[in-house]
């Protein structure tokens, strides 16, 4: 197993919100969410702080509770996240930092994936197609976007809503998850929403983003979009850069 990835902050942004960690078998894509101005989160820690915590935690995880399954993982991880704060910071205001997060394992002859909230995670199937593990509830909030703050934290970690890398260990269990035979796999793509807006704004297709990730490498992907975004376009109420991370597995 084979593992690549290059993640770098919006232009003109001091510090990414993105991050990865990976191990022999595994790797995880976290996102975090920008606070939006003046939001008071409740949390003395900005969201690099969280990804970094919420990382290392996971990481944790992995490398030494290889046999048990990702959602617990997950919510281990969380759990010790919010421990790591508990005491400064309140954890219960809707406000506070989180992150979405994508991991891929290969745990003996089964390849394991978890998608929470929009990092998604593409398959490339040995016999050429794509299976591609999409969590998109952000995108199907009512009212359409741009979604209010308010609705935002009426939805955030709620049946009916979409649920994120928070204060909520059970949200890992809210998660897209399951396993693959591993003989039936060839390559596994994992992007922030950074790098997917080369398919959802400027009408690229997965296939496109695989093949570049397997033969130029992950880092040509963030090029690529850096150039894409040069050109102005995407929906009205969008950052023009975003952060942006992609890691490709190949065995």
């Amino acid at each position: 197993m084979r593992i690549s990835y290059e993640t770098a902050a919006a232009p003109g942004r001091p510090r990414n919100e993105d991050y990865v960690v990976a191990g022999p078998t595994w790797v995880a894509v976290l996102d975090g969410a920008t606070a939006p101005a003046g939001v008071d989160s409740g949390c003395k820690h900005d969201v690099p702080w969280l990804v970094e915590q919420l990382g290392a935690a996971l990481a944790r995880q992995l490398a030494t509770r290889s046999g048990e399954s990702l959602p617990d993982l997950v919510a281990a991880a969380i759990r010790a996240t919010m421990a790591a704060h508990v005491d400064t910071c309140d954890l219960t205001n809707p406000d506070s930092p989180s992150s979405t997060v994508a991991v891929l394992r290969q745990c003996g002859d089964l390849v394991d994936y978890l998608v929470l909230c929009d990092s998604p995670i593409a398959l490339r199937r040995a016999d050429g197609t794509l299976t591609v593990v999409d969590d998109d509830r952000t995108d199907h909030l009512p009212g359409g976007r741009p979604y209010s703050l308010d609705l935002v934290r009426r939805c955030r970690n709620r049946a009916g809503g979409f649920w994120v890398a928070a204060a909520a260990p059970e949200a890992a269990y809210e998660a897209l998850s399951g396993s693959v035979e591993a003989s039936t796999v060839s390559g596994a793509l994992l992007l922030t929403d950074g790098v997917t807006r080369l398919m959802e704004w400027y009408g690229h297709a997965w296939e496109q983003l695989v093949d570049t990730a397997a033969t130029d490498g992950p880092g040509e992907l963030i090029r690529w979009v850096r150039r894409e975004e040069q050109g102005g376009a995407g929906p009205s109420f969008a950052k023009r850069h975003d952060d942006a991370t992609a890691a490709w597995i190949s065995w």
